[in-house]
Order: structure tokens, then sequence, then C-alpha cells
């Protein structure tokens, strides 16, 4: 019989996957990540979405430390703008985490940390007791496994995807929590939906610094947008009650520490062994996306109707085809259109009080889980990041910015034309796949771009002057000729003799139909056309 004692205090016991500066893996409890913060260069986990999951739950601790008292742990809660910004400052130049305020305080909720407990384990439910069963396999984000979908080619097999340790175990509870798809029927009758996990619905972003401990401080949000204090901040462990009903509809949580402790689903943890073998799970909390911009880890667009934009705007997830330099304008432009990321605005609050130097380079990364039909599975997961001076995010950087926005708008044009280019050549031949063609044309440019725009917009510092300026976008525009020349030249040499003989297509062209010769020598003067317009 299963015993029903407490096991695996997540304080006390190692479970947080940390990367050291050596490059090695250790594992650690939750009290020395902040003890030792500063000695580890990020964390390691399975996956980087499941790093975001466990990087929320520190912060969630953070926030609810030093909203309360200062880094000496004398009792001044944050209460105003300047108490924030001074505390951030206290906290960032000291360059470590002050280990007694936030140690006195997991010491006062070590029983709120138990990953098994009879009657509050850790970040569980006890209702989840009649949930959906699913297996380790299902529990594993690398494998999401479920009974009645074998994985082909599984990364795990035998008792790796059958059973996991109490710390590994507690990872995947995170990232469960967090990312779970819909596939989980309600027990309830005529409940409403509370779609994929609160993670899974955002277009995940974070700032990255050098150590683990600048990556959370970077990511310490201590003020809202307009500049103002939160709501004191009650994580999910300090509620005096558990909330255990399936799928509740409620309002965004109205400050940090709860948001970032969401039960976005009902668990509960099976154990056999000192191994979890499965877990039973109910649909939780849920809110509604519109809007909600306490939110400060996402990307957004804009809500529209009818084609028009209402003003109104929702998190956007991230488009794995893309990469991350390609949607840039999300991360930096504000308008009708567009909302700044949380994350971005809090960067930009620091630069303009000073507490980040203007020459330091900022990372940005993404993560994303991917879906299947109406998020019903779960079918990849991906991250990336970028990194350029943070001053490009303020008002001083607004040229450099547009420099960069500009070129990305002129990189999209011209992949434009090389796609034309292939789809024409496949018409030449007589082919009908020219859209595949087009297509695979497009994403090879943006590959070949890839990493030198990268590079390149490293390179742009706002504090340069506009003759530095103008022989950056210079060197720039012709790396972009040379590689789309060599693309177009290499579609030509592979189009094949049939292309270069040609060939007439009656095409339908405003509701008429035309008859048009293609050939491969036609299509790309036209292709040299308009690669010399996009450049001018």
């Amino acid at each position: 019989m299963e015993n029903k004692e407490c096991e695996f205090n997540l304080l006390d016991e190692p479970w947080i996957r940390v990367m050291k500066g050596d490059g090695s893996i250790d594992e650690v409890s939750l009290m020395t990540v902040f003890e030792q913060a500063h000695l580890y260069t990020d964390l390691a986990g399975e996956l980087a979405t499941q790093n975001v999951a466990v990087l929320r739950l520190l912060l969630a601790v953070l926030h609810t430390v030093f909203s309360r008292v200062d880094e000496h742990e004398e009792d001044v809660p944050i209460e105003d703008t300047d108490t924030a910004l001074s505390r951030w400052d206290a906290l960032w130049n000291a360059k470590c985490f002050p280990i007694e305020p936030i140690q006195h305080y997991l010491d006062t909720q070590h029983e709120k940390f138990w990953l098994f407990h009879p009657e509050r384990p850790f970040g569980q439910a006890l209702s989840a007791a009649k949930g959906t069963e699913y297996s380790a396999a299902k529990l594993i984000g690398e494998l999401s496994e479920s009974s009645n979908k074998t994985r082909l080619f599984p990364p795990r097999t035998g008792k790796d995807k059958t059973e996991v340790s109490y710390a590994e175990a507690a990872r995947w509870l995170l990232y469960v929590n967090g990312y779970d798809d819909t596939s989980a029927k309600p027990k309830g009758k005529n409940l409403p939906s509370p779609g994929a996990g609160w993670l899974g619905k955002l277009g995940l972003i974070t700032a990255k610094g050098k150590t683990l401990f600048e990556t959370m401080m970077l990511n310490l949000v201590l003020l809202k947008d307009d500049y103002e204090p939160w709501e004191p901040n009650v994580p999910a462990w300090e509620l005096t009650k558990t909330r255990e009903g399936e799928r509740i509809e409620i309002t965004i949580p109205d400050n940090p520490a709860a948001l970032l402790t969401l039960q976005s689903r009902r668990l509960l943890l099976e154990r056999n062994n000192h191994k979890v073998t499965g877990y039973r799970l109910l649909g939780g909390d849920f809110f509604s996306r519109e809007n909600a911009f306490k939110e400060k880890m996402t990307v957004w667009k804009p809500i529209r109707e009818k084609g028009k934009a209402t003003g109104k705007f929702q998190p956007k997830r991230h488009d794995p085809s893309k990469q991350m330099w390609r949607d840039f304008a999300s991360i930096v432009e504000q308008n009708d259109e567009k909302h700044l990321p949380g994350i971005v605005t809090w960067i930009n609050q620091l630069q303009q009080a000073k507490s980040l130097d203007k020459h330091r380079m900022i990372c940005f990364s993404i993560a994303s889980v991917q879906y299947g039909d109406k998020d019903f599975f779960v079918t990849d997961e991906f991250s990336d990041s970028l990194t350029f001076y943070v001053e490009l995010l303020t008002e001083a950087g607004e040229t450099w910015r547009n420099l960069a926005l500009q070129e990305i708008e002129r990189c999209d044009h011209i992949a434009d034309i090389i796609g034309r280019l292939a789809r024409d050549l496949v018409k030449s031949a007589g082919g009908d796949e020219g859209d595949t063609a087009s297509y695979h044309a497009k994403e090879e440019f943006y590959h070949r771009l890839d990493i030198p725009f990268r590079r390149w917009l490293s390179t742009l510092d706002p504090s340069q002057n506009i003759e530095e300026r103008n022989k950056l976008q210079s060197q720039w525009l012709t790396h972009v000729w040379k590689t789309a020349v060599a693309l177009g030249e290499e579609l030509i040499e592979n189009a094949g003799t049939a292309a270069f003989i040609g060939r007439i297509v009656t095409e339908k062209i405003k509701g008429k139909e035309v008859a048009n010769h293609y050939c491969a020598p036609e299509v790309y003067n036209k292709f040299s056309y308009y690669l010399k317009e996009s450049l001018k």
C-alpha cells in the first residue's frame, strides 16, 4: 500500500538543473539556486520551455520576498515607484542575492513545498484524484506520449519513460501545469474549455543575462507598465486553501507572484517505490487573453474585427518557421497595430532610470510549445534568441532601431522576389509545384541571412555617428545583394533544359485569361531588375 507521508521537500532536495561556468550541469535545491545564482550561467532543464516554467517559480519567490522587505530584511514594502527602482538597483549592484531575507521567508513556508503531502502537495490538488489518468510518458515533456498515441521514435524507452525520479517529476509538474494540451476530458457537466495551459497560449519571451542571477533580476518586473507598484504579492502556496474546483474561470491575477504560480491544471502525481509513475489531471484556472497585459513574458498581436484593428490585443504565439529576428517588430515597436512585451517595457524603465548601462548588450529569448489540431496534442518545441544593444529600445536608439526594421522589411521583399523566381522557373519547365518551390527558395534565403543578420544587428550601436551608421548599412546591403544573386543563379542552374526552352502558360489575371511566355532567361532578367530596385 502506498504510504501517505511527506516526501521530497523542494527547498532542501536537489531538483533544479543548472549550468555552471565550466559548462557542466548540476542538480540543486531551490534554496541553493538563490545562494549560488551568480555562479551559474543558466537553467539547464530538459527543454527551454521547462526552464521558463522553473524560472517563473523562482521569480514568484523573489517577487514575494522583495516586495515586502529590502535587501537588509527591513520591513519596507514597495508602495511607490522610487522604492521599487531603488530596491532593484540595490539587488542588481550587489551582483548576488542577499540570502537572509530569502532564507527566512522560505523557512516560514517549508511545509508548503513538499512534493508529496497528505493535505497540500506542492503545485497539486487532491481533487485531481478523480481526473484523467496519465502515465509518466505523458508527464515527460520530451515525450508527451499518451496511452493511445505512441511516439514512433521516442527519445526514451523502457523504464526511462515509465517512471521518473522525484526531482525530474518536480520539473515536469511545473511544465505540464504551464503547457498542458486540451486532450483531458472534463469530469463535470457543461464546463467551459480552459484551452491549453497558460504558458502554452503565450508567445513567451524572457530577458537573458550573463549569469542566472542576472537573468532572474532582468525578469524581476517590480513595476507595472504605468510605473505604478503591483498589488501585494500572494503566490499560490500562500493561499489559505488550495482551489480544487474543475475548470474555473477567474479574473487575471493582479500581482506577479499569483500569475507566475497560476494553477492552469489540477494535478496529482502518483508514486511507487520512490518513483513517479504517472499522474491525474483536471482542468484548472483560466481567464480571458484579451488585453491580459499583467502577463510580462509574451509578445502580442492586435485583435481585428472585419479586418480592422480594435485597439485590443492578445498573446501572439511564435511561428516555428520564422527566425526570431524576422519578427523583431513585435519586440521593439509600439503603435496601434503593435504592443510591446511587458519585459521590454520593463527594460526600458530600467534604462530610463539609468539602472542599466546604455552600452550593455541585451539578449531576449523566446520559447514555444507547438500543438496539433485545436491544441489537442503537442507536436514540437522550439526556442531562439537575439542579442543587441539595449539602447536600441530607447528614444535615443530610435534611428538605429528603424534601420534594423527597414532592413528586415527589405529582406522580406527580396525573399518574395526570390520566391517569384523559383515559382516562375517551375512554370517555365511545365511543372505545377510552383508554390512549394517558392516557399523553399524563400526559406533558403532567410537561412543564409540568419547568422549574418544576427551579427550585423549586434553591431548597431546608437553611440556611433551617422557616417558609421551609413557604413554598416552599406555593408549589409552588399551582403544581401551577394546572397540573393548567388541563390538566384543556383535556381537558374538547377532549373533544367525544359525551363530554358520555356512554354506558354494561360493564366487568369484580374478575371481575364492571359497567355504568358515563361523561360529561364526571361524570368531571371525580371528577377535581376526587381532585385536592383529593391536595393536602391
